[in-house]
């Protein structure tokens, strides 16, 4: 299977692990040769209550009898869809009441970056380096890292990049500036978070240019961070949020929600302008509402704070220069990119799933299901020390 693999299905790296899935339930990854693996990364911060939770099974089948894809989005009343656009408003201060439904977290960027420019009637974007925010053109083009993007330029033009929690650099937004796009928690760069109240100051410069607010939460909403969305840790409230991973359970979705008056200026001049075929898939709306309603109806937030207090009393090593991060989306800075991968990869052969960070080299990811046991965290981290010391 692995020759077919590495022959028929296109490669995202020269190295890919090649881990061969049998099935997969609650917190591990069973291999063809029936081996269980314990999950720390959720399908890298995907399947926010592990897998096949039988909620999110139950809705899909559900929903599976009644109809699938019966009409482009935005046109047809679809009773999932709808429910989960109310059910995430409903978690949203009054000025994010409008949610729009893509099909993952890169379409929802390219859909919030048109919102913004249509409603400002401003071209220029503002975003941080060794930011990521997906990878089609225009996310692209509001990422951060020249390594990533310099073989696919010409990308959209007037994006200019500031330091994350540099707030100097923050009067480099002006009343020329359309949005600025920030992730509330930088990913790639390392599970970084804002300080010295940088959001709430970023915010306030918005507003006196002019500008939007955009808050990418791919990786921090749904949950993840202890709050259902990640802005509320950090006193500020965005005009756009963008959200995706999380948010399915595990199904492939994304969304960009905003206040009805900016999210308006997409119904008309032009007509039709931000459209999906497939955004907001009935199947998909039903798993992301189960998601959503087993998340904001149980502790499941709560848990992943005092989950985060136990990984970091565990994982206490010399090795281990410190942990970054919030909640359940948290990353292990080693000294050098050699012994994090040698961490990962050695994990793995000991039935431990962890995974790299897209451009901290010395970063290990941890972002396991929210609804991880504690006994399960005390069998990983054991694990890791065990390779550490190895």
């Amino acid at each position: 299977m692995k020759s077919d693999f590495l022959k028929y299905q296109a490669q995202t790296t020269p190295h890919s692990l090649t881990f061969e899935v049998s099935h997969a339930d609650g917190s591990y990854i069973y291999d063809t040769n029936g081996k269980k693996h314990l999950d720390f990364i959720a399908g890298v911060s995907a399947n926010s209550l592990g897998h096949n939770h039988p909620k999110v099974t139950e809705a899909i089948q559900e929903q599976l009898k009644k109809y699938t894809h019966v009409m482009v989005y935005g046109e047809f009343i679809q009773k999932p869809q709808l429910e989960l656009c109310k059910l995430l408003a409903q978690q949203l201060p009054k000025s994010l009441e409008t949610v729009y439904l893509t099909n993952s977290g890169t379409e929802a960027t390219e859909g919030a970056l048109k919102l913004a420019k249509r409603f400002t009637n401003k071209y220029e974007i503002i975003s941080c380096k060794n930011s990521y925010h997906g990878n089609t053109q225009g996310s692209m083009s509001v990422s951060g890292v020249e390594k990533q993007n310099q073989a696919f330029r010409p990308l959209i033009p007037g994006v200019r990049f500031i330091n994350f929690n540099n707030i100097d650099e923050i009067q480099l937004i002006t009343d020329k500036t359309a949005c600025v796009i920030i992730e509330t928690i930088q990913g790639g760069a390392g599970f970084i978070e804002p300080k010295n109240n940088y959001l709430s100051a970023v915010q306030r410069r918005c507003k006196e240019v002019g500008a939007l607010l955009i808050l990418d939460e791919v990786q921090t909403g749904i949950g993840r961070t202890g709050t259902f969305f990640g802005f509320e840790n950090y006193n500020c409230i965005p005009d756009i949020i963008i959200a995706g991973k999380g948010l399915g359970g595990g199904m492939p979705i994304g969304a960009f929600m905003s206040s009805n008056e900016i999210m308006s200026c997409l119904e008309d001049n032009p007509k039709l302008g931000h459209i999906t075929t497939f955004g907001g898939h009935p199947l998909i709306a039903a798993a992301g509402l189960a998601t959503v309603k087993e998340i904001v109806t149980s502790d499941l937030m709560k848990q992943a704070l005092e989950k985060e207090k136990l990984f970091r009393k565990l994982l206490i090593h010399n090795e281990i220069l410190e942990i970054r991060g919030k909640g359940l989306m948290l990353s292990l800075i080693f000294k050098n990119g050699e012994l994090a991968s040698s961490v990962i990869l050695k994990c793995l052969e000991k039935g431990l799933i962890l995974f790299w960070l897209l451009f901290e080299e010395r970063a290990v990811r941890i972002t396991p299901p929210l609804t991880i046991s504690t006994e399960e965290i005390k069998e990983g981290c054991a694990i890791i020390l065990d390779v550490i010391n190895e």
